[in-house]
Parts: structure tokens; C-alpha cells; sequence
């Protein structure tokens, strides 16, 4: 779904650079409400843990691959306003450093890959919420569908933008059949993933994951065959249990990802290329600007080792976007935190 450079006129992509600004002008926002100490490194995290899992293309049908997104599985982790910003500092450092979706092109990817994902999948899952029995259950069941509808609807959006400021004379209707055909399939995959790691998460630490909070399913134990209510203990409180083991744990699991599993990824064209070849979208495709980088196209210039190449590639990854995404994460909350100290300090005054 990385859109590069050429496939959208200027005036839309400015436009849509525009809105991309405004979004995460907003987001930055929103996202002071939602980050505290333990969320925010947590959301650093997040963002390196969608770069890792976005190298690891998986094959759907004819040829095609397809990725993670990570809209909806940052949205559920740690909120819609920090998960718009998380999908938004991987694409960045995807452009800057691998060449991997158009600079020119960085809002359109924005509005279709961080925006409508996260708003889609995001209010697929507070409804379904809302219908579904209250459990841990529903919570993964909600994740996968809101992730399940993010990816054609990301690929409705792109067509849009396509039909505004194409610069191949492409019928719409096909363009769009092709899209949302091709993202459904991929849409499958990236449910799939999300359910996974959202269950995962809420298996070990309900309390750090957005969209559970409020879940208090009781312990139960097994005691004769039989499960019964777990006796009633005081709650450590949440601000005080570390999140330390689960940052390392899900540090290391990117590492691994990008760096070793990432060489087993499938080759084919991912959903948006190969609709740009089939359809001839691709004709007046313009190189990228870093197209020159040392780490272009997901691999370390001048290592001749295809797998050491690329794993390498994939670790410097890793690292330059937690580093990234931990270090906005923080001034975000201490912002936060500045505005909740200036209120505390004026309420005594203005009374």
C-alpha cells in the first residue's frame, strides 16, 4: 500500500499532505490524553514493532503479497491518537531511510495507511464492543474485524485519491475493483496478525492495552474438576507494576522479526504493485529521492550477503524507529504532564 512517487499528481498530493498535517497536528493532540509513563514507551514499542512485521510480506493469490498495515493493531494497543502517530513515524522513517513510499507521496500514505485505518478499524471495534458480551474474548474478536475492514478500506481511499489525481488514464472502476479485490484478501492476513498479538498482549497485561481497559474478568480457579471465583485479592496498583519485561520481550520479537524471519518473507509484488502493473498505474512512477540511501530497498549498501544485507537493514530499522517513536512518545507525555500541572497550579488562583 506504499504509494511512491508519480502515481498522484501534484495538487492532490499536496492536498492530501495537507490533511496528512492536520491529522497528526490532531493527533498529537489527542494523544496527550492517552500516553502517561507506562504508555508511552510503550507506543515507541508499537511503532517499531509494526516496521518489523510490515518486512514480513506474506503471499495471498496470483502472484501477490501482502503486509501488516498496523492501523488497527496500534489503535487497540495504545489508543487512535497515539496508533495515527505510530503508523505515521513508520512511514517516515520507511521513506527517509529505505525509500520505501514516495516523499511527494508521504501525505497520501498517511491519509491511507495511518488515518483510515485507525479510523475505520477503530470504530469497527468500539461498536462491536458494545454488542459483544464484555470478556477478553470479545476484545480480540472486535480486533479482528476492525482489522479485517481497515485494509479495503485503506484501498477505497487510495482509489479516491487516484480518481482526484491519477497521471495514468486508468478506468476508476477497474482501479477500484482491483484494490479492494486484492486488500481483502490481504485484509484476512492483517486480522489475523492483529487478533494474535492484541490476545497476546491482554493474556499478560490487560491493563496496558487500550481498548481493554475496563475488562475485569475474575480469576478463576480449577478445584475439583470445577472452576470457581478466584478469592478477592488487593489490586496492585497499575502505575505501580513495570512494563519493563514486556518492552524487552516485544523489543526483542521485532529484532527477530525484522533481522532473521524478514529473509523468509515472500518475494511477490504486494497488493498495490501489483495492481499498479496489472493496470498500468505504474507508467509514470518517478524514482525515489533516497533512492541512493545506504539501507534503500531494505538492504545495507556494500554487504554482499543477501540475509545478513537485509537482517541488518531490518535491526538498524528497528532501532532508528523505537528511538524515534520512544523520544515524540516522551515529549508528547511530558507535555501532558505540563498542562496538568499549569491547571492544578491555576485552579487556586482563579478561585
Amino acid at each position: 500500500m506504499h504509494v511512491p512517487d508519480g502515481f498522484i499528481d501534484a495538487p492532490v498530493s499536496v492536498a492530501a499532505g495537507v490533511a496528512a498535517t492536520a491529522a497528526v497536528a490532531v493527533s498529537l493532540r489527542g494523544a496527550r490524553r492517552e500516553l502517561d509513563e507506562r504508555t508511552a514507551p510503550l507506543a515507541g514499542l508499537v511503532a517499531a514493532f509494526i516496521f518489523a512485521v510490515q518486512m514480513l510480506n506474506f503471499p495471498v493469490a496470483a502472484g501477490t503479497s501482502g503486509h501488516l498495515l498496523g492501523g488497527a493493531l496500534a489503535a487497540i494497543l495504545v489508543g487512535p491518537y497515539t496508533g495515527v502517530l505510530c503508523v505515521s513515524v513508520v512511514l517516515l522513517m520507511q521513506g527517509i531511510l529505505f525509500a520505501d513510499g514516495g516523499l511527494t507521496a508521504l501525505g497520501v500514505n498517511i491519509l491511507n495507511m495511518a488515518v483510515v485505518t485507525v479510523l475505520v478499524s477503530y470504530a469497527v471495534f468500539r461498536v462491536l464492543l458494545r454488542l459483544l458480551p464484555s470478556g477478553r474474548r470479545s476484545v480480540t474478536v472486535a480486533a479482528f474485524t476492525g482489522a479485517l475492514l481497515s485494509v479495503p478500506g485503506a484501498a477505497v481511499m487510495f482509489t479516491l485519491l487516484y480518481a482526484l489525481g491519477g497521471t495514468t488514464d486508468v478506468p476508476i472502476g477497474k482501479v477500484f475493483t482491483a484494490m479492494v479485490g486484492v486488500h481483502v484478501l490481504i485484509g484476512l492476513g492483517e486480522a489475523l496478525i492483529t487478533a494474535a498479538t492484541v490476545g497476546a498482549v491482554i493474556a499478560v497485561r490487560p491493563d496496558l492495552v487500550h481498548g481493554a481497559r475496563g475488562l475485569a474478568a475474575p480469576l478463576k480457579l480449577r478445584i475439583g474438576g470445577e472452576l470457581v471465583d478466584a478469592p478477592a485479592v488487593a489490586p496492585v496498583p497499575a502505575a505501580a507494576r513495570s512494563t519493563r519485561k514486556l518492552w524487552l520481550t516485544g523489543l526483542v520479537t521485532a529484532l527477530v522479526l525484522a533481522g532473521f524471519v524478514s529473509f523468509y518473507a515472500s518475494s511477490s509484488p504486494d497488493g498495490l504493485e501489483k495492481v499498479a502493473a496489472d493496470k498500468g498505474i505504474d507508467a509514470k512512477t518517478k524514482e525515489h529521492a533516497a533512492a541512493d540511501s545506504p539501507l534503500a530497498d531494505y538492504s545495507v549498501k556494500d554487504v554482499d550477503d543477501a540475509r545478513l544485507s537485509g537482517g541488518l537493514a531490518g535491526v538498524i530499522g528497528v532501532g532508528a524507529t523505537v528511538a524515534v517513536g520512544s523520544g515524540i512518545f516522551w515529549a508528547v507525555r511530558r507535555r501532558r504532564a505540563q498542562d496538568l500541572t499549569a491547571s492544578s497550579t491555576a485552579a487556586p488562583s482563579a478561585s
